[in-house]
Order: structure tokens, then C-alpha cells, then sequence
């Protein structure tokens, strides 16, 4: 399966990704469309944390309408077209990673495309392909939290 990393001790606080990912799947430079999220600890100098989907999978079974579920290379998915935005995979994620934003209708996710990675100017981001067995839910919480 493919997980999105972050390192960061190479992250620089530019957002070059958040504009990236509301670019590629939006087509808007708008950071609140984005499925990577930066933020900045107090501090001198200043560290940052990145919040995305790690994968894990939790939301797939509190989905209602079974609109999420693993593609054949292990990143959750969401079928917009069984979402009826009742946004319990929004309100349920463990990670705080699902989206939302007023204009859309239904949630959104990182899915690994690793298109903010490739524009990272830090290379604080990769995607990395991890075996499904090797990680336990548990286990991939604690890598994104590590990271």
C-alpha cells in the first residue's frame, strides 16, 4: 500500500503542498481544498506537522452508504457517487484527516498520489510503498504521528 510520509525536520512551512493537492484535484490554489494540512508549533525556530491520511482504514466500515472502501492498491477510496454527506467518516477519522469545505458536497481525503511530494521544495514528503501485513492500524497511526 502507498502512505504519504513527512519529515519534519525538511519542512520548511512553504505549503507549496497544500496549494499543489487543491490544485490537482480542484483546480484552485485554495489551501482550505487541500487533503494535506501544515502546521506550525511555537517555537524558535519553528517546527511543523503535516496531517493527512495515513490509510488506515478506520472510516470504511462507519461509512452508511459503504461509499469508502481500499482499491486494489490499498488507499481508501471515496465513491462520490454512494456519498449522501452525512460526513460520519468526517466526524469518526482518528486522524482528523478527512475534509470538508462549503462549496463541496462530500468529504475528501489524501489518496497517496504523491503529486505534492514531487513539488516539495524541502523533500519533506514522500510516498513510500509499505506491505498491508507488515503494519497494524496501531502501528500506521504511529508512523504518521513519528513522522
Amino acid at each position: 500500500m502507498k502512505t504519504l510520509t513527512f519529515r519534519a525536520d525538511l519542512c520548511n512551512g512553504c505549503r507549496v503542498c497544500e496549494e499543489t493537492c487543491a490544485q490537482t484535484y480542484f483546480k484552485v490554489t485554495d489551501n482550505l481544498k487541500s487533503s494535506i494540512r501544515i502546521y506550525e508549533a511555537e517555537g524558535t525556530p519553528p517546527q511543523f506537522s503535516a496531517n493527512f491520511c495515513n490509510q488506515c482504514g478506520e472510516c470504511i466500515d462507519i461509512c452508511p452508504t459503504m461509499a469508502l472502501r481500499r482499491d486494489k492498491n490499498g488507499i481508501v477510496r471515496l465513491d462520490k457517487r454512494l456519498c449522501v454527506g452525512c460526513l460520519s467518516c468526517v466526524g469518526f477519522c482518528p486522524n482528523a484527516a478527512m475534509r470538508i469545505h462549503a462549496e463541496l458536497a462530500v468529504p475528501f481525503k489524501c489518496v497517496a498520489c504523491g503529486q505534492c511530494a514531487k513539488k516539495c521544495p524541502t523533500g519533506a514528503l514522500s510516498v513510500e510503498e509499505v506491505a498491508d501485513a507488515e503494519l497494524t492500524v496501531t502501528e500506521i497511526r504511529l508512523k504518521a504521528v513519528a513522522a
